[in-house]
């Protein structure tokens, strides 16, 4: 296996800011909530995905929507890409969607002015009624890192600076 990557929490402002942002009724927790925050891990030496694990309690109705500050940034090599997606029985079971259908993390956003921190924003899908409901601490989004390649006339020379829309 390849060690290409390593998951840090942003800074405490950094996930202050975004944390307050997203859940404003936790404001005067958010130091303890960052603090209990735990790092993306893989559940078996078989797996490929790095479980998110939640930095607070939510439930989701079918048709709600999520954004959930993780707390987390992933510095990687270049000619890396972080994937994110919703956990395979999430999705499964609930029809747990990221609005982005995947979440593309490049190797040059952990330098961002928002320290690269991962954003996930979750629909509950669910044509069959299910209520979603993760705890605190529960896994609820999935991270694989893949090689990619570029075109042999790529001329790309262009520096980041924040996340959507970033790159024009």
């Amino acid at each position: 296996m390849n060690r290409i990557a390593k998951f840090e929490k942003v800074s405490p402002g950094q996930f202050r800011k975004d944390f307050t942002e997203a859940f404003p009724e936790y404001e005067k927790d958010a130091d303890a909530i960052y603090n209990a925050i735990r790092l993306p891990q893989r559940a078996t030496k078989g797996s490929a995905g790095y479980d998110y694990f939640s930095p607070v309690s939510f439930t989701l109705k079918p048709g709600e929507t999520i954004k959930i500050p993780t707390g987390i940034r992933a510095r990687m090599e270049e000619g890396w890409v972080l994937c994110n997606f919703p956990r395979s029985g999430q999705g499964f079971k609930f029809r747990l969607q990221l609005n982005n259908t995947v979440g593309i993390i490049d190797s040059d956003y952990y330098d961002s002015d928002n320290e690269g921190h991962i954003m996930a924003k979750l629909t509950n899908d669910s044509n069959e009624g299910k209520v979603l409901t993760v705890r605190a601490g529960e896994g609820f989004l999935q991270g694989i890192f893949f090689p990619f390649g570029i075109t042999q006339d790529d001329e790309a020379d262009a520096v980041r600076n924040g996340g959507f829309g970033s790159t024009g």
